[in-house]
């Protein structure tokens, strides 16, 4: 769906969204479609690059704020749907940053020996919690969902220790409260939040894998609005070329943004087996994270 069509029914002129989130189009899922069914293809496309069978995992972990019921989580249902007969399952609900904090929930089984492989998907279908006429939130969220897989290996620091975070202070600044289901954000306070929080979490994450600034290939961020990306690229002193900014054709789809940034990444040439990347998310909670970790994966 084209900015442009929403800025008409917000009533804001022509190019008025873009030039405030950086937002040209996203993906906004048909009604009836259901968030597991695309969990599960998410899921697929991952366990089919990695070489992986879906009766060989051990844990799936969806990170969502957008399930289709209240009750059940929405990774038993993704297991079932892929095969994975084996394997544990449970939703991670960390708005925005679900899938950092996933990613870092897989890591633990992994390195604590509980697990050998761990599908971890971002899926969120936010049109559902949207007010289609609050210039807020209407011209920023959009649908999607993404995944990775983590294998066991003997190469040590392929994934650096994840700095997590939280103040709950700030939850009133985004929420979806539950006598009305639709999201609420205030957005100059979220973003100044945001980069405030995001950048910090990059030094910590930087400092906990002993590694510097310069010796990152591609920063990740959440893609939660361009102007935060490039005040968070700036206040680290990294050039423009060297933080993905792909928020252009996806939108703000919460937990599915740091798999499709990093899937976009890829297909621009701009990341390959052995980089490091910084990984870095914030959403509501508050919550936000960052990790240093080395792209790819050996068998």
């Amino acid at each position: 769906m084209p900015s442009s069509e929403i800025a008409v029914r917000l009533g804001v002129e022509p190019g008025w969204i873009e030039r405030r989130t950086g937002i040209r189009e996203r993906r906004i899922a048909a009604p009836g479609e259901r968030l597991d069914a695309h969990a599960a293809a998410a899921g697929q496309r991952a366990l089919r690059r990695a070489g992986v069978a879906a009766v060989d995992v051990d844990l799936v972990l969806v990170a969502t704020a957008t399930a289709d019921e209240l009750m059940p989580n929405a990774a038993p249902l993704v297991a079932h749907r892929l095969g994975a007969e084996r394997a544990g399952a449970f939703d991670v609900g960390s708005a925005c940053t679900g899938f950092l904090t996933a990613l870092a929930t897989g890591c633990a089984f992994v390195e604590a020996g509980r697990a050998r492989c761990v599908l971890v998907v971002g899926a969120d279908l936010m049109s559902r919690v949207l007010d289609p006429g609050d210039r807020a939130t209407a011209a920023v969220f959009a649908d999607g969902a993404g995944a990775v897989v983590l294998l066991a290996t003997d190469a040590p620091g392929r994934i650096g220790p994840v700095i997590l975070g939280s103040d709950g202070s700030g939850a009133g600044h985004i929420r979806v409260p539950r006598e009305r289901p639709l999201i609420e954000m205030r957005g100059h306070e979220t973003f100044r939040e945001a980069v405030a929080r995001l950048s910090l979490a990059s030094l910590q994450a930087l400092a906990a894998a002993a590694v510097a600034v310069d010796e990152v290939d591609l920063f990740v961020y959440h893609q939660a609005n361009a102007r935060i990306l490039q005040a968070v690229g700036e206040r680290l002193g990294v050039p423009a070329e060297r933080v993905l900014d792909c928020i252009g054709e996806y939108g703000n789809t919460s937990a599915a943004t740091l798999p499709l940034a990093l899937w976009q990444a890829e297909q621009e040439g701009r990341l390959h087996p052995g980089d490091r990347v910084l990984l870095g998310a914030f959403g509501a909670g508050f919550t936000w994270g960052a990790v240093v970790v080395q792209w790819g994966f050996e068998r």
